[in-house]
């Protein structure tokens, strides 16, 4: 027997009406639609949407997702379309090859950099990456972003699409709360030095060593594509090189994981917490 709330589902079997046209797309596209909404998936992402307080402009539930409804249709407002589709219909809208039977479009608030800017404060960490594609990484990237309190990630060239929904998943929810621009990435330097930000650029073997930079104040740490690295132009207008030190039996780390001990170490050092021993520093 259905609650009140599910009675909320207005059942849809057609692949072409034009919400679920609209999900499917937005699920294969990595961009918001001409709405404005972004695609998520998963009964963990939809509590992480809703925990982030992100407005809903569709929820769909298949067949043998109903079973979520009448947790999660209480927490959204009554306002919102509630749509109800066979499974076939709903595997056919989504991306993942095992779906859960939830899903929902979802509009997400744009972010300028100089509005964070402006608004900076003395201690400001930021986030950068050049050429990181792989979208598990990225979406590690903007969580550990969230984890150690950087104000923001910055999408450099060739960076993945923060929309596409594997770097949503990876990031477990934090992209809807961490701020993520795209932005040239040459173009974000000069502009972040103009807000006396120091620039420091990981590398995998060169550079000092992680433990003896300083990462306090106004700091943007430059993440490179684990191949191929930082770019050129990007290394010339970096204030710093720093390594993170490893077995040289490794070529290099992950770049979500590299970005993740970054971000680590220069939340330690902000929190005041002593270095390891030998640190002259």
């Amino acid at each position: 027997m259905a609650t009140q709330d599910e009675s909320r589902l207005r059942p849809v079997s057609s692949r072409q009406n034009s919400l679920v046209k609209e999900l499917r797309k937005a699920c294969r596209q990595f961009e918001p639609t001409q709405e404005g909404a972004v695609a998520i998936e998963g009964a963990r992402l939809m509590d992480e949407a809703i925990r982030s307080g992100l407005r809903f402009q569709a929820v769909f539930f298949s067949e043998s997702g109903r079973v979520h409804a009448s947790r999660l249709l209480p927490q959204i407002s009554a306002n919102v379309e509630c749509i109800f589709l066979p499974d076939d219909v709903f595997a056919s809208a989504v991306a993942t090859e095992t779906p859960q039977g939830v899903a929902a479009l979802v509009k997400v608030k744009p972010v300028r950099l100089e509005e964070i800017l402006d608004d900076a404060s003395d201690d400001l960490l930021m986030v950068a990456t050049a050429g990181v594609q792989d979208p598990g990484n990225l979406g590690t990237i903007i969580r550990s972003a969230e984890a150690f309190a950087a104000g923001a990630v910055l999408l450099g060239e060739k960076t993945a699409s923060h929309f596409n929904p594997k770097v949503i998943r990876a990031s477990a929810g934090s992209v809807f709360r961490e701020p993520v621009i795209r932005f040239p990435l040459s173009d974000a330097i000069k502009l972040l030095k103009t807000y006396d930000f120091s620039i420091i650029a990981s590398s995998s073997h060169k550079g000092k060593p992680l433990e003896d930079a300083d990462m306090t104040g106004r700091v943007a740490l430059v993440i490179g594509n684990e191949g191929a690295g930082l770019p050129s132009e990007v290394l010339a207008q970096a204030d710093e090189l720093v390594a993170i030190p490893h077995s040289p039996k490794v070529e290099s780390l992950n770049a979500g994981i590299a970005a993740s001990i970054l971000l680590y170490e220069a939340a330690r050092q902000r929190a005041g917490k002593p270095a390891r021993a030998g640190k002259g520093k």
